[in-house]
């Protein structure tokens, strides 16, 4: 076996996900890394190797096979631990156990329920691009529109009040950032994990017609969700139903405003949005790097060895560009391309199971907007947007447009 490379340590502002992509992915199908604080992980950089990865029954989810964390190196307050090590739900649980969860999610979170939610998100759409069109010219699109449609549709999902929307949009802004603040990751969590108790209280009590309802409803081999297993999948639907469709509708308005030649052939019918939104999750996709699984055992990739108790992240940044994958024009933005290879949602057990919704909501969101808004462009030169300070999405900041 090859000895590992030197570490790469990953930027915590962000400042340039596509650049640190290409410099992963030219160090190897998997790269030592090293996160904010000083943490230690591996990071999958190439598309082949994550698509075997994913499926690897050696790399789990429970964090008891962290070496690292069980032996106390890693602080209770570390910025992303809310992240790397969340609560008992599909998203941190394997075999039997993850399939239970998983089972009673897709109960409850039917392609059928979603393509019901269709009309409202028609609905919802309309009345953001009223409002924008009878407001000033120049706008900051992520809070105006690509924020508010999907918070919107998960919460009316989920039966959560408009009044708590921008509370929730707040938390996970704190949640999902890095900031060295470990009192405030505390204060974050604790009142995520508040709020989603006592929505489950809520639905406890009183069952609605809504999704939380019907996931507490929902039963399969094995039981029905726990308090803790509900709240836990409530905080993944919330944070996954919302952030990952902001950063996708905001990257793809980016792109396409940045790539007239592109928007071009969208308008000409020559090319459907549909695979406008797959480009836009392969060339710019809304996670950068998916923390954490671990490895239970050694495993060879290539040369090299990821040893057991070893962290793992997914970094969507170098694989969505890997040219052996994409071809030589892998770092180019092209709706013309073949759209069905990119591995932006996952792949294997934990594939997203959001994704339909995600899709949904861009499709309708985008062709929208643009025939509202046909002369619209950016405010500022692209060059002076600014991303989000965190090493797991990949969001702007804000999105300032000139309307009309």
């Amino acid at each position: 076996m090859t000895a590992a490379p030197a570490p790469i340590a990953l930027d915590p502002l962000a400042r340039d996900s596509a650049a640190e992509g290409a410099l992963l992915r030219a160090a190897g199908p998997v790269v030592p890394v090293v996160l904010p604080g000083g943490v230690a992980a591996w990071a999958v950089a190439r598309h082949a190797a994550a698509r075997d990865l994913l499926t690897d029954a050696r790399l789990v989810k429970d964090a008891r096979h962290w070496a690292a964390y069980q032996r106390g190196e890693v602080p209770a307050n570390w910025p992303l631990i809310g992240l790397a090590v969340p609560g008992p739900s599909m998203v941190t649980t394997d075999g039997a156990e993850h399939r239970r969860l998983r089972a009673i999610v897709a109960q409850a979170f039917t392609p059928r329920r979603v393509e019901l939610m269709r009309p409202r998100v028609e609905e919802i759409t309309r009345a953001l691009l009223d409002g924008l069109a009878a407001g000033e010219p120049v706008v900051d699109l992520k809070a105006a529109f690509a924020f508010p449609l999907p918070m919107t549709v998960i919460c009316s999902l989920l039966g959560v009040p408009e009044r708590d929307h921008a509370v929730l949009r707040d938390l996970y802004e704190r949640f999902f950032g890095i900031k060295p603040d470990p009192e405030g990751i505390r204060a974050t969590v604790a009142a995520l994990n508040a709020f989603v108790n006592d929505l489950v209280a809520q639905r406890r009590s009183a069952p609605g017609e809504d999704l939380a309802s019907a996931l507490l409803a929902a039963d399969a081999e094995g039981g029905a969700l726990t308090d803790a297993e509900a709240a836990a999948t409530l905080r993944v639907i919330i944070a996954a139903g919302h952030e990952t469709t902001v950063n996708l509708i905001g990257n793809a308005v980016r792109a396409l405003l940045a790539h007239p030649e592109q928007l071009a052939l969208v308008r000409s019918g020559e090319v459907s949005w549909d695979a406008v939104v797959e480009e836009s999750l392969r060339w710019t996709p809304p996670t950068s790097n998916f923390l954490f699984r671990f490895a239970a055992e050694d495993i060879e990739v290539g040369d090299l060895v990821i040893p057991a108790g070893e962290p793992v992240l997914v970094s969507y940044n170098a694989i969505g560009r890997d040219p052996l994958q994409h071809g030589v024009t892998a770092e180019l933005f092209d709706v013309t391309r073949d759209q069905s290879r990119h591995l932006s949602f996952g792949h294997g057990p934990h594939v997203c199971p959001g994704s339909p919704l995600a899709r949904l909501e861009a499709g309708v969101a985008l062709p929208a907007l643009f025939e509202r808004f046909p002369d619209l462009a950016l405010a500022v030169p692209d060059g002076e947007l600014r991303m989000s300070p965190s090493l797991v999405v990949n969001s702007l900041l804000e999105l300032p447009v000139r309307l009309r």
